[in-house]
């Protein structure tokens, strides 16, 4: 399999959920409202032999020209965003699936951003998401994956198409899902349950995790699997480490 990491670079959030550009060389994290964190952001493109397989969806922001950022980035890589076959969803907050769909000025209607893929979205989490009052979700940001032909609702576990292990862990989200794929080897998307290399081996509590306690002794319980049968890491927050074998 190929990995590809897709940055959108660095951003400040603060209580207002609002994610705000951050350069290391112009910008002081002190001079940004209080409380802000710095994120980064970077969903990853698996291709298998089966598929091109999109790991979530990155904030949804566009370029200065109007195009969406995250097709820039895979046009950069060599892929064409029309032939991405899959989208794997972790959970449904914005700085994850901000480029699910995007507004079509010339049909004037919302359309997904990858029209030839099928995505794949926890059903207890699309519902949760739908109604919720949490400022980390954004409805209108994937709203068609509600009745859409080419979304499939996933149950809290299971497997897709022979080589996508799925599992509910309810530890950063409600309802956060995480991926094994599976060919020759393993690779490991754990989204915001397991979102940097430093996490794995640190133990602490995240105040923003649904479930702190879950999340740290998932992690502690993932690495030391890793390490046994050889996983491949894939870090959506950390842009220095996107990918570690245990």
């Amino acid at each position: 399999m190929k990995v590809i990491p897709l940055s959108e670079g660095s951003f400040t959030i603060d209580a207002t959920k609002k994610f705000i550009p951050f350069n290391t060389a112009e910008h002081d994290l002190q001079e940004r409202s209080r409380g802000s964190l710095l994120v980064e952001i970077q969903p990853f493109l698996l291709q298998t032999e089966k598929d091109l397989i999109l790991l979530d969806t990155g904030l949804g922001f566009l370029t200065e020209d109007g195009k969406m950022m995250l097709h820039e980035h895979l046009i950069q890589a060599g892929i064409n965003p029309l032939s991405i076959t899959k989208v794997l969803i972790s959970h449904l907050h914005k700085d994850h699936a901000g480029g699910i769909q995007y507004y079509d000025n010339q049909a004037q209607q919302p359309v997904l951003s990858f029209p030839n893929a099928t995505y794949y979205v926890s059903a207890a989490e699309l519902r949760f998401a739908l109604h919720s009052r949490n400022g980390s979700y954004t409805p209108k940001q994937f709203s068609l994956l509600e009745q859409h032909p080419k979304v499939i609702l996933l149950p809290a576990s299971g497997v897709i198409d022979g080589y996508i292990r799925h599992e509910e862990t309810a530890a950063h989200s409600p309802h956060h899902q995480v991926f094994w794929i599976t060919e020759d080897e393993t690779f490991f998307y754990g989204g915001d349950d397991a979102p940097q290399h430093q996490q794995m081996k640190n133990r602490f509590v995240a105040k923003y995790d649904y479930d702190g306690k879950k999340a740290m002794e998932l992690r502690t319980t993932w690495w030391k699997e890793a390490v046994s049968a050889h996983w491949t890491f894939l870090f959506y927050h950390d842009i220095k480490f996107p990918s570690i074998k245990a």
